[in-house]
This record gives C-alpha cells, sequence and structure tokens, in this order.
C-alpha cells in the first residue's frame, strides 16, 4: 500500500496554485506593456498622417501658386524627396517601437518562466 503525507500534498498544492497566480499576474502585465505600446504606435501613425496630410496640403497649395513648370516640378521634387525621407523616419521608428514592445511584454513572462524553472529544479 502506498504512504499518503497530506502535509506534502498540501505543500504542493499550495506551491502550485502560488505558481499559476504569478503566472496569471506575469501574464498580465505582459498584454498591459503590449497594449501600451500599441497605443504609442497608433498614436504616432496618427500624428505622422496628420503631419503627411499638412504637408501635401501646403505643397498643393504652392504648386496652385507656381508661375512656371519648372518651379512647379521643383516644388514636386522636393515634396517627394521629404516624403520618402520622412516615410523612412517614421517606419524606423515605428520597428524600433515594435520591437520595444516586444521586449518590454516579453519581460514579465521571462521572469515568470525563471522563477517557475527555478522552483522546478530545486525540488
Amino acid at each position: 500500500m502506498i504512504e499518503f503525507d497530506k502535509s506534502t500534498f498540501d505543500n504542493a498544492t499550495k506551491d502550485f496554485q502560488k505558481m499559476g497566480k504569478d503566472n496569471y499576474e506575469a501574464m498580465l502585465k505582459s498584454y498591459g506593456q503590449m497594449n501600451k505600446g500599441f497605443q504609442e504606435i497608433g498614436t504616432s501613425f496618427s500624428d505622422f498622417s496628420k503631419q503627411a496630410f499638412a504637408d501635401a496640403t501646403s505643397t498643393f497649395e504652392k504648386l496652385v501658386g507656381a508661375k512656371s513648370l519648372e518651379h512647379a516640378i521643383e516644388i514636386q521634387s522636393t515634396f517627394a524627396k521629404s516624403a520618402y525621407e520622412n516615410w523612412m523616419a517614421e517606419m524606423t521608428k515605428i520597428g524600433e517601437m515594435y520591437a520595444s514592445v516586444a521586449r518590454d511584454a516579453y519581460k514579465p513572462v521571462e521572469k515568470a518562466v525563471e522563477k517557475t524553472a527555478a522552483k522546478v529544479t530545486a525540488s
């Protein structure tokens, strides 16, 4: 017959419940970090879009007032170069923001995994 030690079972159950609670809290923190990061990315996209629209409107107004075809081509070329540079800078920034979101969202999970692994290996 197998011996059953109730105190060992109770301690293991408590440890398991605490581990589950800790992991749940880590996931909540992770989701919170992701949500915050995605809000920042959305705000950045919105700000960029507003500025791009303002730049396009300003360029159109300049084009309407152009005195010659050469001046209109110069205005359009300047706008195209600026729009491309701004787009590339914004996409680089957004890419860095996504990488930061991933790192920040993973930190609570990483800590929980390390903590759980330490407990499992110590047992």
